[in-house]
């Protein structure tokens, strides 16, 4: 009777970190697709001003068409510096969630190693 008991509070407790699991997921889910689309659009942005500093350039005298070009490439480094450092964060956000999910998952085989299987599920 006593391991019935426990098997369900087991049951109940692997169920209630499910539902949580589920529900925080989905909110970090949404939150970072309006990221990845804010930041998409900021890229945009700076990519249009990249071409609009070049197309000005090319109609200019030589001097200020190659400090122009240079401002271009500079802003363009800049880009992509934001996107690797946007894509870092992400990553990091992941695997920080990955982490905490496997310690987990730890504790819970710590708790009750006889139930391997269930828990591996």
């Amino acid at each position: 009777m006593n391991v019935v008991l426990s098997r369900d509070g087991q049951v109940r407790a692997m169920e209630t970190t499910v539902v949580s699991a589920e529900k925080h997921f989905g909110q970090l889910c949404s939150l970072l697709a309006a990221h990845t689309r804010k930041t998409a659009r900021l890229r945009d942005a700076g990519d249009r001003l990249v071409k609009q500093l070049i197309a000005l350039a090319s109609s200019e005298t030589p001097e200020l068409r190659a400090t122009l070009q240079d401002v271009a490439e500079d802003l363009a480094k800049v880009q992509d510096y934001r996107q690797a450092q946007a894509e870092i964060k992400k990553f990091k956000r992941v695997q920080s969630n990955e982490i905490k999910q496997l310690e987990r998952l730890e504790k819970l085989r710590q708790k009750s190693p006889s139930d391997r299987q269930v828990i591996s599920q």
